[in-house]
């Protein structure tokens, strides 16, 4: 069985539980986001300024936090990041302006810039190729189910206590956290004590020939973020992360504001879509897997599930906007989430298939600051359109086709990657 009786899985329960951690305190500000704009008297255009705010901070980080990540570790950046965003994430309950809070979520969105390519990182030091796109998916499925609680957990603690409290108690939980994975992990499989011989044998044997050698020598920045694979993977990413972004940030409002659902059931049912996509996730990266085991060919089964759940995710989206009713607009709301999380562990799996490992970091990171740009212009971009136009619907059907576009560029423009062998783990760092 998958992971049974194997340290590994103790990491990637660490990493799941860091994701969920994570993706409340991502989504937490716009479930309290109709306390804070009585609170604080903000304009649409305002709010779409604040929720691209976290971006600006988060894009650059991607980058600086990858990386970081290869020179120091995933263990220990990994440690910075959470502790540095919990503080921050607490210390939004302190905030007493529009412009306070501005400055506060850009410092927490560099905060939490490394989670993704740091927690890939550490996939790929802890887990074999056969089990990366599973990895992958059981550690980001945490997000969507992280989203899910955020619904709940910070609307009912608003309502009952202040949405300041919320803030406050999702960073403690993050803190905790912190400390646990300090004492629980090891940069390597060979440093931790409770890693068998057997278990180390397995995660350090790689028996695909298209996975790419790991180079001895440093290479210069430009070699490793301009690698086509990097670059296409990023611009589809890109369009992917913007239909993200539009959803985590507006999707709450839309169903206050266009369909009259209350606060309170705002935050039940904007969490469907939410637990459907940590499904999505998992079911993504074990359909990538069980392709690749059947055919062999790791692009393959990286790119027919982005490719294809993407395109799907694309149009429900842009169809979201156009219904008049409800239930039906959360409906197919959800199926979209659920087909467009089917598709990220492909990302992942896709940098950790086309670089040596000691460049994973960077690499990865790179990939994901270029496609964050879309979370400092997109939920901006939605504010002005719905306030010009008067319409959710605009927003929608410009999300779901930068998803259609994300789909084609990857199947068009990603090429497989020069084939070679990967190195055995290092002992030490």
């Amino acid at each position: 069985m998958f992971l049974a009786n194997r340290y590994r899985g103790t990491i990637l329960t660490m990493l799941f539980l860091a994701m969920v951690i994570n993706y409340i305190d991502r989504a937490a500000l716009a479930i309290a986001m109709p306390f804070i704009t009585k609170d604080f008297h903000l304009s649409v255009a305002e709010k779409g300024l604040i929720f691209s705010s976290f971006s600006i901070g988060y894009a650059i980080f991607n980058f600086v936090g990858g990386y970081l990540a290869d020179r120091f570790g995933g263990k220990r950046v990994f440690t910075w990041a959470m502790t540095v965003w919990s503080v921050l994430c607490g210390l939004t309950a302190g905030v007493f302006s529009f412009s306070t809070l501005l400055v506060v979520r850009v410092l927490f969105g560099a905060g939490e810039g490394p989670i993704s390519t740091t927690a890939n990182k550490v996939v790929n030091n802890w887990f074999p190729v056969k089990e990366r796109a599973r990895a992958i998916g059981i550690n980001q499925a945490g997000g969507p189910l992280g989203g899910a609680l955020a619904g709940p957990v910070v609307g009912l603690l608003a309502l009952w206590l202040g949405w300041r409290v919320a803030f406050v108690v999702i960073a403690a939980l993050g803190l905790t956290w912190a400390f646990c994975w300090r004492k629980l992990a090891t940069e390597y499989p060979a440093q931790h004590p409770r890693v068998t011989p057997a278990e180390l044998e397995l995660i350090g044997r790689h028996d695909d020939e298209d996975v790419v050698e790991a180079s001895s020598a440093r290479p210069m920045l430009t070699h490793v973020i301009f690698q086509r694979a990097v670059l296409v993977t990023g611009i589809s990413l890109f369009c992917y992360n913007y239909i993200l972004f539009f959803f985590m940030s507006w999707f709450p409002s839309y169903l206050i504001d266009a369909k009259g659902i209350s606060l309170k059931n705002m935050s039940f049912v904007s969490a469907l879509p939410w637990l459907i996509g940590a499904l999505g996730y998992m079911s993504g990266g074990a359909l990538i897997d069980a392709i690749y085991k059947r055919t062999g060919k790791l692009l393959l089964s990286r790119k027919c599930v982005l490719v294809t759940c993407l395109l799907v995710a694309s149009l429900c989206i842009g169809l979201t906007g156009l219904v008049d009713d409800v239930r039906v607009a959360v409906g197919v709301m959800t199926v979209a989430i659920g087909f467009l999380m089917l598709t990220a562990p492909a990302y992942w799996s896709i940098i950790q298939d086309s670089v040596p490992r000691n460049q994973v970091g960077t690499a990865g990171g790179f990939m994901h600051g270029l496609a964050n740009v879309s979370g400092i212009v997109g939920p901006a971009l939605t504010g002005l359109l719905i306030q010009r136009s008067g319409s959710y619907a605009t927003g929608f059907v410009l999300a779901g086709t930068l998803g259609i576009a994300g789909a084609l560029i990857v199947a068009l423009f990603l090429k497989k990657p020069r084939p070679s062998l990967v190195t055995e783990y290092p002992a030490t760092v």
